[in-house]
């Protein structure tokens, strides 16, 4: 029988909400300025993940602060305008609240944007543990910002999962030594997030009901 999972540690892009298309809207924005006619919607998706200032420095490391400031000028700007939620998920952390199942969220956003984000989808009451850019050294796939999320909430990691929709957040929990779920609407494809070999593929967020009542019995 598996461990009972009592700690659930969320990716917040792509994986409680869907910020798609304002990240993508956003890379165009910043690299259609710099760099006219070079790069199509498809080629930003491998900056979707890690660190503005690591997607940057692979593009232009002269200009990398600069790049970073003009994408959040942008992405601030269009925020309320293009994020939008995905089905299941607010009663799907409900659910979870209502078992006493703890939760956090661990980004590699900025902690403003990322309660920005929360508030949006009527999610920031769920979440008083917030892991963002802003508290750490080294961004996932490092352990530190998961570990540190589950220090905060007085969670073990083999009783905790890690559900996000980027390989960062697969390896991060594998190197944190927690259980992890991939989710199968990440923008980069179901097959992709495969490689990485999560615990679990959720088709839906409501998948995690049933993750959590396997583990519990």
């Amino acid at each position: 029988m598996s461990k009972r999972i009592d700690t659930v540690l969320f990716d917040l892009d792509g994986t409680l909400i869907d910020t798609n298309e304002l990240i993508i809207s956003s890379f165009m924005h910043v690299l259609g300025h710099y760099f006219p006619g070079e790069y199509g919607r498809e080629d930003v998706l491998q900056f979707m993940g890690p660190p503005l200032i690591e997607s940057f420095k692979r593009v232009n490391p002269g200009k990398v602060e600069e790049m970073v400031n003009f994408y959040r000028a942008y992405n601030i700007e269009q925020h309320d305008l293009l994020v939008t939620g995905f089905s299941g998920v607010e009663e799907t952390i409900e659910a979870l609240h209502q078992k006493g199942i703890k939760m956090a969220i661990v980004s590699t956003k900025r902690n403003d944007v990322v309660h920005k984000g929360l508030k949006l989808m009527n999610l920031d009451r769920y979440f008083e543990v917030v892991i963002g850019l802003d508290d750490v050294t080294h961004a996932k796939p490092d352990p530190e910002p998961l570990l540190l999320a589950l220090k905060r909430l007085g969670s073990e990691p083999g009783t905790s999962l890690m559900v996000g929709d980027n390989h960062h957040d697969i390896m991060g929990g594998k190197n944190a030594g927690t259980k992890t779920a991939g989710v199968a609407w990440s923008a980069k494809g179901r097959d992709y997030l495969q490689e990485y070999e999560p615990d679990w593929m959720l088709e839906a967020m409501t998948d995690l009901l049933d993750i959590i009542g396997e583990t519990s019995e």
